[in-house]
């Protein structure tokens, strides 16, 4: 799950705050270049001028270029896997990965543009639309292995890290959080193609809540 909010730009020490913002500046700027010149015309040189930074500075938060494309903000899942683990132990495994994830996205609307040239880059160039699917796969990876923790816990506290007595066990548990960490995945990226297509219509807020009723309701057919 790979947003540009910056959600918790004002948590942490001052020097993380200011790793976060030129990790932010380059992602912004290798996702405008990209969208100007296209992806394989853009450079690192190009990127880390755009942001101010050195060139080695660049390699400091990214791998290879194609990253900066892809992985804009490395932090996001482990926020959201956080923010779930703490939320409320009554609180339904939905409805705490809703409120988590909105959380997250809350600043979504406000970044607008940035959302869109960034789903422009990667409908561009097939190479990163592929790289983006295989970073949100192991994102929900993770995301499910939080959801399985959570039962576990709300179950037995302390039989969270004990092994399954059956087969039945073994299987159960691990169906619902990878099907519920898929479905939180296609319901984000649902809500942001459907927002991004109108903004002037509908905020963003109110389709990523339209579609978590949705899913809370077992997708009842819409009335005719």
């Amino acid at each position: 799950m790979h947003t540009m909010t910056g959600n918790d730009a004002a948590g942490g020490g001052l020097r993380e705050r200011k790793k976060r913002a030129t990790r932010a500046a380059l992602a912004e700027a290798a996702v405008r270049l990209a969208a100007e010149h296209g992806a394989d015309q853009v450079t690192v040189e190009a990127i880390s001028a755009a942001a101010g930074v050195s060139v080695r500075t660049f390699f400091n938060y990214f791998d290879s270029r194609d990253d900066a494309f892809v992985v804009v903000d490395a932090d996001a899942s482990g926020r959201v896997r956080r923010a779930f683990l703490a939320a409320p132990p009554g609180l339904p495994p939905l409805e705490a990965l809703r409120e988590a994830l909105a959380a997250e996205l809350r600043e979504a609307e406000r970044q607008h543009e940035l959302w869109s040239l960034h789903a422009r880059v990667l409908r561009s160039a097939p190479h990163l639309l592929v790289r983006n699917l295989g970073a949100q796969m192991a994102d929900e990876s993770g995301l499910a292995e939080a959801i399985a923790r959570r039962i576990r816990a709300g179950d037995d506290p302390d039989a969270a890290g004990a092994p399954p007595e059956d087969d039945a066990d073994r299987t159960a548990p691990e169906l619902y959080p990878r099907l519920l960490a898929a479905v939180a995945g296609t319901a984000v990226r649902v809500s942001v193609q459907h927002w991004c297509e109108r903004p002037d219509e509908v905020s963003f807020a109110g389709v990523f809540r339209e579609v978590f009723d949705l899913l809370a309701a077992g997708l009842p057919a819409p009335a005719r």
